[in-house]
């Protein structure tokens, strides 16, 4: 086939609609995608990472896509839309591979899943149902994680209103370790503790689920003295110390990211490195942080799932 008859060519045509949650995107695959075997949504998961791959890597990475990337894929049968639990599933996916969950983008298709009523995309469409206690629309949103109850302000017209915010219920989350102590050797710490001339490092971290398991961990403690804010760090700085964590963690604390059930959930996601000199004005108990998911990849949303594995922590340890 000639070059520019392939280019024009509709037969592998994918379409998607781009949005973003403060500033985190989320491109929504809605049609082109091809079909995934599988009984199960996390069965679905695997297929695609096994036989679809280049298609993830197509629609997130450079050119079309770019480091900062994140993908939903609209699954419009899943176990628990055929057994009339939830309206539709979806698959995440991001620069590495594909995620369990995630709040920004569960947002950004809540917004756009109450503004089509394209029933081949989403057939379900007809059955949401209106809350007029809430004056929301109620949407069951089947992730690999579990059942997420997304609640959708809406206009006197029905459309979702984008002057009021979504939300939504996610999965049970539970923290796996609580300030435990990391004993990292020298050879595997990363330039800010090497400063300090020790021949190990004791770092106090916590690793908590919320559909997706996070480290948690003080900016302090990795070896930055002035926190989030210090002057003489680069974002890199941070972006080093949370990879070379997470690879340490998966060496030698892999049992900390099991899920209670499913085998498929039972890795680390992110870590998200918070300081608690960084407060807003009105809660003394709040605190900064940043979040490094998938390959060196920055939330630039408050994130989602971390949210909820930040809640289950300090719920746990008694501060909320």
């Amino acid at each position: 086939m000639d070059v520019f008859e392939a280019i024009a060519s509709t037969e592998n045509l994918i379409r998607v609609v781009d949005m973003h949650t403060s500033g985190e995107p989320t491109r929504i695959i809605v049609s082109g995608y091809p079909n995934l075997k599988g009984d199960t949504l996390l069965e679905k998961r695997r297929y695609a990472i096994d036989y679809h791959d280049d298609i993830r890597k197509l629609l997130m990475l450079e050119p079309r896509g770019h480091d900062g990337m994140y993908g939903a894929i609209l699954i419009q049968e899943t176990e628990l839309t055929k057994a009339g639990e939830a309206d539709i599933g979806v698959l995440f996916c991001h620069n590495e591979g594909y995620s369990t969950m995630c709040g920004h983008a569960t947002i950004a298709l809540g917004r756009f899943l109450v503004d089509t009523h394209d029933l081949k995309l989403f057939p379900s469409r007809n059955s949401l149902l209106h809350s007029p206690n809430t004056d929301a629309i109620e949407l069951r949103l089947h992730a690999p994680c579990g059942l997420i109850r997304v609640s959708v302000p809406t206009t006197a017209e029905g459309r979702a209103d984008a002057t009021k915010p979504v939300s939504f219920i996610s999965v049970p989350s539970f923290p796996t370790a609580i300030q435990i102590d990391l004993h990292v050797p020298k050879e595997l710490a990363w330039p800010r503790l090497t400063n300090i001339e020790q021949d190990n490092y004791i770092i106090p971290v916590s690793v908590s689920y919320g559909g997706a398991f996070y480290i948690i961990v003080s900016a302090q403690s990795l070896g930055f003295p002035n926190g989030l804010c210090d002057a003489s760090s680069k974002l890199q700085d941070f972006s080093n110390a949370a990879e070379k964590l997470e690879a340490f963690m998966n060496n030698n604390h892999r049992e900390l990211f099991t899920h209670p059930t499913e085998k498929d959930l039972s890795f680390c996601y992110g870590v998200m490195i918070v300081d608690s000199t960084l407060k807003s004005n009105d809660d003394s108990n709040s605190e900064a942080g940043i979040c490094f998911f998938a390959q060196g990849q920055i939330d630039r949303s408050p994130t989602g799932s971390c949210v909820s594995a930040r809640v289950a922590l300090v719920v746990e340890e008694g501060k909320l």
